[in-house]
């Protein structure tokens, strides 16, 4: 598994919508890997990821939810749950290979990499879904790896 100092992988997926999304890593992108669309740990963490997207968009950062799942499930599970960032595609898991995630069952091993400009900055490992998106916002702030101006800086505190 990568670790913090890596250089973060160069890869390709295809998101929601079909497109090809290759990650640039600019400034401070979160790539979130979960087990599956529509389970309920999954699905609360998609949930809060989107009611967070404000504020994270607010700190310039992006994010990236990533699991085996085909595009197909990620274009039903973004439509009905509202998911406005992009879900990258990886049901051969050549993503969680190139990330060293492990797949249980083909299924990737819910694990987060906050990536700074390239180079892998934070790992985290088996959180749990429920409260995650705010927690990690919340560490970047605190680690003043971003920071938040307007209505959402005020909200995140």
């Amino acid at each position: 598994m990568l670790e913090p100092g890596d250089d973060a992988p160069a890869v390709t997926a295809s998101n929601q919508h079909g497109e090809p999304v290759s990650p640039d890593y600019e400034g401070v992108t979160v790539c979130y890997f979960y087990p599956e669309d529509e389970t309920p740990g999954c699905t609360v963490e998609a949930q809060q990821f989107t009611a967070e997207a404000e504020a994270y968009a607010d700190a310039g950062v992006t994010v990236y939810g990533i699991s085996t799942d085909d595009v197909d499930a990620h274009a039903d599970f973004a439509e009905k749950e509202g998911i406005t960032f992009d879900l990258l595609a990886d049901p051969g898991g050549t993503v969680c290979e190139a990330f060293g995630v492990p797949r249980i069952t083909g299924r990737a091993k819910r694990t987060t990499f906050v990536v700074v400009d390239g180079t892998v900055e934070r790992v985290y490992e088996g959180v749990n879904p429920d409260g995650h998106a705010r927690d990690l916002l919340l560490d970047l702030l605190d680690d003043e790896l971003v920071e938040l101006s307007g209505a959402a800086g005020r909200d995140a505190g």
